[in-house]
């Protein structure tokens, strides 16, 4: 009888734990290839900025969603920066104010905060949602830049053919995700003159700290069977997304000067991948090592030091 019972009791707890993995496995899973997007929470003019609605298509046609920015001095040939949102964010940045926010210990990006740095600096800004994100069109799965490369090509295309823009003073910042479009993006376009790449990682890299850091000992399990479910449904194996081989293609006769801004206390990437995607690209420079104790502060370093930025595209715009 004892025996029967103590069956019955490790057979439900393991009936609990598989279906708690499974829902674990599943809530990842669903988060890389389309995550939950977030509302716009404000709007430029609630900084006393002017801004348009833009609309415009990625190079593979996917409808992009945004807001151009004028510079507040109205000069011949205002330079231009694109800035490049991360994964589940929106083009405002990130609110973190969600639950998996709360238990991964991440702080609000205001991307709004920059550009209005960069608006009176003199620069016109184009902040705009990537695909799967925000108020842009879906067009699953995410890949972590491969694909959102297409969206900052279009981005250069839209801008391009604005009169108010000079095309040959086009720069673009990028968090994250949008760090890694940048990279792809570079082997396919002569349109930037400088870029900033605020922690880019490796896929794979990142998926790897990200559990370890959330998950613990777990990790070993779930992260598998997630990066699994995420091949099955793409098609796209997570370590065949490799930044660093795509923008090692990119000119090095006319390179691109990008900074790479790299957290020092970085358990969601590797200090290793930074440095490994910063030496794979021509014109690389950095990375630029902050302090911090968390992925996110490497994020926050760029926002509350804008001159930061400044300094660096004032030099090839």
């Amino acid at each position: 009888m004892t025996f029967r019972r103590v069956m019955r009791l490790l057979g439900l707890l393991a009936g609990l734990a598989a279906g708690l993995t499974a829902a674990i496995v599943a809530l990842f899973a669903r988060r890389m290839i389309a995550p939950t997007r977030q509302p716009l929470w404000c709007t430029p003019d609630e900084m006393g900025l002017p801004f348009e609605n833009v609309n415009f298509p990625a190079r593979d046609s996917v409808r992009l969603s945004g807001w151009f920015i004028p510079a507040a001095r109205a000069e011949g040939g205002n330079a231009t920066v694109i800035l490049l949102h991360g994964w589940a964010w929106n083009r405002l940045g990130d609110a973190a104010d969600d639950l998996l926010a709360n238990f991964s210990g991440t702080t609000p990006v205001e991307l709004l905060r920059l550009a209005h740095a960069l608006h009176y600096e003199g620069y016109h800004v184009l902040m705009f949602d990537l695909r799967n994100h925000g108020e842009s069109a879906a067009h699953p799965p995410v890949t972590f830049g491969q694909s959102e490369a297409d969206d900052l090509l279009g981005a250069l295309a839209y801008l391009s053919a604005r009169p108010d823009v000079d095309p040959a003073r086009l720069a673009a910042i990028g968090f994250s995700m949008g760090a890694n479009a940048i990279l792809y993006a570079l082997p396919q376009t002569d349109a930037l003159c400088a870029a900033i790449a605020v922690q880019p990682s490796t896929a794979a890299v990142f998926a790897e700290g990200y559990a370890d850091d959330l998950l613990g000992p777990a990790a070993g399990v779930v992260r598998p069977l997630v990066e699994a479910t995420y091949a099955a449904v793409t098609g796209v194996p997570l370590g065949a997304l490799q930044p660093a081989f795509a923008v090692a293609g990119a000119d090095s006769m006319r390179p691109t000067p990008v900074l790479f801004v790299q957290s020092k206390a970085d358990r969601w990437g590797s200090l290793a991948d930074a440095a490994q995607l910063a030496a794979a690209t021509p014109g690389g420079e950095g990375p630029l090592y902050v302090d911090g104790d968390h992925h996110y502060q490497g994020y926050q370093y760029l926002i509350e030091n804008p001159r930061v930025a400044v300094t660096f595209l004032e030099q090839y715009l």
